[in-house]
């Protein structure tokens, strides 16, 4: 029994290090730069993909994103996420392309369809539906990213001196998921060796979910036993925390600072000069002059850049 007791919480990190969406830190750029400064790169990002509707852009874009998740480091988990997007991002150009009516280059007549009217399918649509389908393909990756690479710890320590509780409460929440995601693990392993199987269909699934939320519950009545053993619900505020010195910035942080900065100016100035417009109805107008493959490229080196720099990243 002891020897089956200390095997959990192996498999328990070895799920969390293998599940997708969970911070491990190694040592990369944005791994060592502190959470806030991660964050708001990570936002950047996500207010330039929301901004930006050239297909070009948005593709130099993919590829920073994708560069960014090589260079922290998390390349394969980051494509298990890309594969996940596609998924997602298949259905919304089939969807735009059966619905939209607005396009002028017909390529294919689906003839009557009904009350969805005449079945013309155009150019414009399945341009339009691969614009958004990118879009959202982006915020995918890029929230993908931040939760590999930024510490969710730090995160929320940030926010402690406004409401101590709450962050105590996200933080376990956090921590408590992975332990589950092992938990089900295990228990379907188990329903696995019974002699008839695990039980086929929604029965089986019910059950697993049954049994993993009633050891969720057990675990919460003991984890909150625990704090209040040692004092947390007579806790005010984060008061011991004031007194800590501030830390100072990093050149990791500088450095992604001036990236997150850099991509959104560049994001906003390529909206408004015209160099990344983007019209899909009712014909196609995009600009594909040396101004747009310039702010494709700058957008690309601004996103790469920080992580030139290795030193000082040992976790």
């Amino acid at each position: 029994m002891q020897a089956a007791r200390s095997r959990y919480p192996v498999r328990e990190r070895e799920a969390m290090i293998g599940t997708l969406l969970f911070y491990r830190r190694i040592a990369s750029p944005l791994h060592a730069t502190r959470a806030g400064i991660g964050a708001a790169w990570a936002l950047s990002l996500t207010a330039a993909a929301l901004i930006l509707y050239h297909p070009l852009c948005l593709l130099a874009l993919l590829v920073a994103v994708l560069g960014a998740g090589w260079g922290a480091g998390v390349g394969p988990r980051l494509a298990r996420s890309l594969r996940t997007a596609t998924i997602v991002a298949l259905p919304i150009v089939l969807v735009n392309v059966l619905v939209s009516r607005q396009g002028l280059t017909v390529f294919a007549r689906l003839g009557d369809l009904g009350p969805f009217g005449q079945g013309d399918v155009t150019v414009e649509a399945a341009a339009y539906g691969g614009v958004i389908a990118l879009k959202v393909t982006m915020l995918i990756l890029i929230t993908g990213l931040a939760g590999l690479a930024v510490d969710p710890d730090e995160m929320l320590r940030m926010f402690r001196r406004l409401s101590f509780r709450s962050a105590l409460t996200a933080t376990l929440a956090t921590r408590m998921l992975p332990v589950l995601a092992a938990d089900s693990q295990r228990l379907a392993e188990a329903q696995r060796t019974r002699p008839a199987g695990a039980p086929a269909g929604a029965r089986g699934r019910v059950a697993l979910l049954s049994a993993v939320v009633g050891g969720s519950l057990d675990r919460a009545m003991d984890v909150a036993a625990t704090l209040e053993v040692r004092g947390f619900a007579t806790a005010r505020s984060a008061a011991g925390a004031r007194g800590r010195p501030r830390r100072a910035l990093s050149r990791h942080d500088i450095a992604f600072a001036a990236s997150a900065v850099a991509i959104l100016a560049l994001a906003i100035a390529g909206r408004m000069a015209g160099v990344a417009s983007f019209a899909a109805y009712p014909r196609i107008e995009m600009p594909t002059d040396a101004g747009t493959f310039a702010l494709a490229l700058a957008l690309i080196a601004a996103t790469a850049l920080p992580f030139c720099d290795r030193r000082g990243i040992d976790p």
